[in-house]
């Protein structure tokens, strides 16, 4: 009877090292995806910001240019109906026409919207990096709490689980992305 005992007592024992093991590896596992993932964001930011910012410079300049023109195209070429006299109605007509063709032939100037939707993919891309950080750093309370809290921290060290340090970010990871740099490069 009393090896039966100690039979059941030793397979218990086992079965909670294996759990407590195997918790512990799985709240590690979770810090590195979360350290993975907060990565992938930070190459996505850097990757995106200056694509869209050089996207919405070129826009702007396209619109310049086409708003220049619509401009030349609206002074004359020929003198007005006020500046001369003999000048037939028709040729006037004939000429604003021209200029409503003309700006009806470029496609609706968009640079506000470029720069609204140039603002959504930055907020965006900081609440994801937020987002992150939070799963990160609760990752990283659980697992060092297991680690130091009886039993758990019996079987940590003896599997040589160690505690993960605080992320902490460099003054330049701190600093804000210099957009208006950006865009006047």
């Amino acid at each position: 009877m009393i090896t039966y005992i100690l039979i059941a007592v030793g397979v218990l024992l086992l079965i909670f090292v294996i759990a407590a093991f195997n918790s512990l590896s799985k709240r590690s596992n979770q810090i590195e995806n979360a350290i993975s993932s907060l990565d992938a964001l930070f190459i996505q930011r850097s990757d995106l910001i200056p694509n869209l910012i050089a996207t919405t410079k070129e826009y702007m300049a396209y619109e310049q240019d086409t708003l220049r023109q619509i401009t030349e195209l609206r002074r004359p070429v020929q003198p007005t109906l006020a500046e001369n006299p003999y000048l037939q109605p028709d040729e006037a007509s004939t000429t604003i026409r021209n200029i409503m063709l003309q700006a009806e032939a470029y496609p609706e100037l968009r640079a506000n919207s470029q720069f609204v939707q140039l603002q959504h993919a930055l907020s965006d891309c900081e609440e994801q990096l937020a987002a992150g950080r939070r799963y990160l750093s609760a990752s990283i309370t659980d697992y060092n709490d297991r680690i130091v809290v009886f039993p758990s921290n019996v079987i940590a060290s003896l599997f040589g689980f160690k505690k993960y340090e605080w992320q902490y970010a460099t003054e330049a990871q701190r600093q804000n992305v210099d957009v208006a740099g950006l865009f006047s490069n």
